[in-house]
């Protein structure tokens, strides 16, 4: 179950990845009640949720011992490496945050994941070759209808044509940098650790004119409530979840990536259900249930083709 390049094993690839999706699911929720206390804007947010979580990145890279990556990267594609997947982070966090306020956080989830797997697959498929198979696409199938009706099957959505654009600019930004780390992670000589400072750095430059003219201080009648707020999307659904994120994604398949990142919205509807009181409706049950079967299946698929993968060479070379 090891991904010979880079040495990490598939199944903790997939549990880095579970935990990551799992944690960006808090993000959206959090960014909407920064929207509700204080007046502070998608650009703005994004900027200080990459900032934040670059402070925080640096800070666990200086204090742990750094592990050399099994192949030396030349420089030329280790700086378009980083800016690439730096300018994917930014495009798909501050068009995602810009969809939220534009059309609604469901319509908004539903359009970025949803239109997330179906470029990745594509993407993945022109570009390395991998294939779905028949089982693969049943489950993303399976996944993209749990989404759907998780998210908008209580009703209540209103769908905003420019909120909609906007979320498949944050998709196709999130399916660039899904498929560049998968491409890019297959020697083993890129540096996961390194891919998520560097990558976080771009984005922050690229956000602060842009965050600048929109206004970078927000007011609000609780500054200390927005403050914690934007502190916890530094921390939790970006620093560590981009970490876990970045180091899975590198060892699985593009298209598993993107149905596991599908857990998103099923932690935001355990959340709503458990900690603020909201009702578990059918359609709630129903989705959630699709979509960790199709993520369920997906796994256990990764798993098993990578052992035998790694089986196939001995095989070859046992003598007759």
């Amino acid at each position: 179950m090891s991904n010979a390049a880079s040495g990490l094993p598939t199944g903790r690839g997939l549990l880095y990845l579970i935990i990551a999706g799992a944690a960006w699911g808090t993000a959206g929720a959090a960014a909407s009640l920064v929207y509700r206390a204080s007046d502070m804007g998608p650009i703005a947010l994004s900027f200080w949720r990459c900032a934040g979580g670059l402070v925080l990145l640096l800070a666990v890279r200086l204090t742990r011992r750094r592990i050399r990556p099994t192949a030396r990267e030349p420089f030329g594609r280790k700086a378009l490496r980083i800016g690439a997947t730096g300018l994917g982070l930014a495009v798909f966090q501050t068009a995602y945050f810009a969809a939220v306020e534009a059309t609604g956080l469901a319509v908004a989830t539903v359009v970025t994941l949803g239109a997330g797997p179906v470029l990745i697959a594509l993407g993945a498929r022109l570009t390395m070759g991998e294939r779905l198979g028949r089982g693969g696409v049943v489950a993303v199938a399976g996944a993209l209808a749990g989404l759907v009706v998780l998210v908008l099957g209580g009703g209540g959505a209103t769908v905003r044509p420019w909120g909609v654009v906007l979320a498949i600019v944050s998709a196709a930004g999130y399916s660039v940098m899904t498929v560049l780390t998968r491409w890019w992670g297959r020697d083993g000589a890129a540096d996961a650790s390194g891919t998520t400072v560097w990558a976080f750095a771009v984005t922050t430059g690229c956000l602060l004119p842009l965050g600048l003219a929109e206004g970078l201080v927000p007011q609000a009648a609780d500054l200390g409530e927005v403050l914690g707020l934007l502190a916890y999307i530094a921390a939790i659904p970006t620093a560590l979840a981009y970490a876990l994120y970045f180091a899975g994604a590198a060892v699985v398949r593009s298209a598993t990536v993107s149905v596991i990142m599908l857990l998103e919205p099923v932690s935001a509807a355990v959340l709503a259900v458990g900690l603020l009181g909201e009702r578990l409706t059918a359609a709630t049950l129903a989705g959630t249930l699709l979509m960790l079967g199709s993520v369920t299946g997906l796994a256990v698929s990764e798993v098993r083709d990578a052992g035998a993968a790694r089986e196939a060479p001995r095989k070859e070379a046992a003598p007759v």
